[in-house]
């Protein structure tokens, strides 16, 4: 059945918003979104105010004869991904749960000492929600890397695609590679579609971040910024690398195994200055790692601005935390950015079968 349904997709026959999703949406049915105009919203409850919000800007800011009107060119648009647009609750961010997926169950690696010793500690304090002391924080942040150093970014892009296979912890019916939200992806399409630039701005890996929106996400890799790996020659040695004349024939470039070069906070600043070079008029994030980008939006913005802010607080649909989704929603109201409630906002989330087990 899903593959005449996409078929039909394919041939112009009909939309999927049509059918609704039952289970999980396919990484395919996820990349068939295709939100032009209002009407065209499947995934967002008919009351929501944020889809209301969005709508009303975009028709201002698009009209030419609006005073808020704001030139293609300047129509940028900035998401965090994990938490945004993408789980990040399962029970932890994907590129943790590899992670320790890396170190505990592949077969064909055997990590450090240290890096296993800590996955065994802090596997259990991940699954029971408790917070990893700053020594684990530093050690974990280092191995998110260094189990991979060696790797060519092709290598560890196939990694990343291997392991979107394994189903999410917490939900059901739900694989890592499909865990878009789809309300999120419709509000994505609709602003591409009328004219907007989109960009990921997360803190995530920028080649974890480029291969789980490859094919998914209607987006260039050069419009994702994110945390850096570090990268080196397999003949470099102790050269610097300004000084280092690389052979084509004779050696590759890897992953170094040194610590990301961050991307979370006002380091997102710097980035949108350094890769976009100009200031974003919509920004949409989800937790305080995003805050540089959510106020930088804000500030001092020629022309018409929002930030958006989406709150976990779906126990049944997501892995939501209430205290969390509180105190979340009292930020965003304090700082002007626009809550988006999942709960009541939201249509679906992955698809009606996607349900919390734990």
């Amino acid at each position: 059945m899903k593959k005449k349904i996409l078929a039909a997709i394919a041939a112009g026959l009909i939309t999927l918003g049509s059918f609704g999703v039952s289970d999980a949406a396919s990484r395919e049915e996820v990349a068939a979104i295709h939100v032009e105009k209002a009407s065209d919203f499947q995934y967002w409850n008919e009351d929501s105010p944020t889809k209301q919000k969005i709508i009303e800007f975009v028709e201002d800011v698009t009209n030419p004869y609006s005073t808020n009107y704001i030139p293609p060119e300047d129509r940028i648009a900035t998401f965090d991904m994990d938490g945004t647009f993408y789980c990040e609750t399962a029970p932890i961010y994907f590129q943790e749960a590899m992670f320790l997926h890396r170190v505990l169950e592949d077969k064909n690696y055997t990590a450090p000492k240290k890096y296993l010793d800590l996955a065994k500690k802090i596997k259990p304090k991940y699954y029971n929600k408790e917070k990893l002391t700053p020594a684990e924080d530093k050690l974990h942040l280092e191995g998110l890397t260094a189990v991979y150093a060696g790797m060519t970014d092709e290598e560890y892009r196939a990694y990343v695609r291997e392991f979107m296979n394994d189903n999410e912890d917490g939900l059901t019916n739900l694989k890592r590679g499909e865990a878009f939200y789809l309300p999120m992806v419709e509000i994505m399409s609709y602003l591409t579609n009328n004219g907007f630039q989109v960009y990921i701005d997360s803190a995530c890996g920028v080649s974890t971040t480029r291969e789980l929106v490859n094919g998914v996400i209607p987006i260039q890799f050069d419009r994702i910024l994110g945390s850096d790996f570090n990268y080196t020659s397999t003949n470099m040695g102790k050269d610097n690398p300004h000084d280092h004349f690389f052979d084509r024939f004779k050696e590759k470039i890897v992953i170094s195994g040194k610590t990301l070069t961050d991307n979370a906070k006002t380091l997102k600043i710097f980035s949108i200055l350094n890769q976009i070079g100009k200031k974003p008029v919509l920004a949409f994030g989800n937790s305080g790692g995003d805050s540089g980008m959510l106020e930088y939006t804000l500030q001092n913005n020629k022309y018409r601005s929002m930030s958006f802010f989406v709150i976990c607080d779906d126990v049944e649909r997501e892995l939501g935390n209430l205290t969390r989704a509180k105190s979340d929603t009292a930020l965003a109201l304090k700082r002007g950015w626009n809550p988006i409630s999942m709960h009541d906002e939201f249509k679906t989330i992955y698809g009606d079968n996607v349900r919390r087990n734990i």
